[in-house]
């Protein structure tokens, strides 16, 4: 288990704290830190960069990846533009979320409605060195849709 500090922005005040929904999940769902009075209208084909109203101090070697709600994305067809977003370990700022609403009807976001997931991952710190000719693989140059073919 690793541990990551949290900081409640003021206009998260109230909001429950991002905990996974069950014992297995991998994802902690975030909330929309919207006012109480001013809900968000996402209207077909919009975005929207939608606050959390949370900090978090990632130990080094970490991220978060911020990642869409199946629900959201099956009932309503919003999904996390930038999905997955990186939250990188030594970012202090508010975690807000760009949500895109790919469906047909507008849809309504208010204040604590779970707009995303958080998966917190360890990352390795790849170092590239520059070759003149890479090994061979079985796939070589395959791209796109090329594993499934036979």
């Amino acid at each position: 288990m690793v541990s990551v500090p949290v900081l409640r922005l003021p206009h998260a005040a109230g909001l429950d704290l991002p905990v996974a929904a069950t014992r297995g999940a991998a994802g902690l769902d975030l909330r929309a830190a919207l006012p109480a009075d001013q809900p968000l209208v996402l209207a077909p084909g919009a975005r929207a960069l939608v606050p959390t109203g949370l900090a978090i101090a990632l130990p080094e070697g970490f991220e978060a990846q911020v990642r869409p709600r199946s629900g959201l994305a099956a009932r309503h067809g919003i999904t996390v533009l930038n999905a997955p977003g990186t939250v990188d370990a030594d970012y202090r700022g508010e975690i807000q979320v760009i949500l895109i609403n790919l469906g047909v009807e507008p849809v309504i976001l208010s204040r604590g409605d779970r707009i995303a997931q958080m998966v917190v991952a360890p990352v390795s710190a790849p170092v590239l060195v520059e070759v003149s000719e890479l090994p061979a693989s079985d796939r070589g140059t395959g791209g796109f849709g090329s594993t499934g073919r036979g």
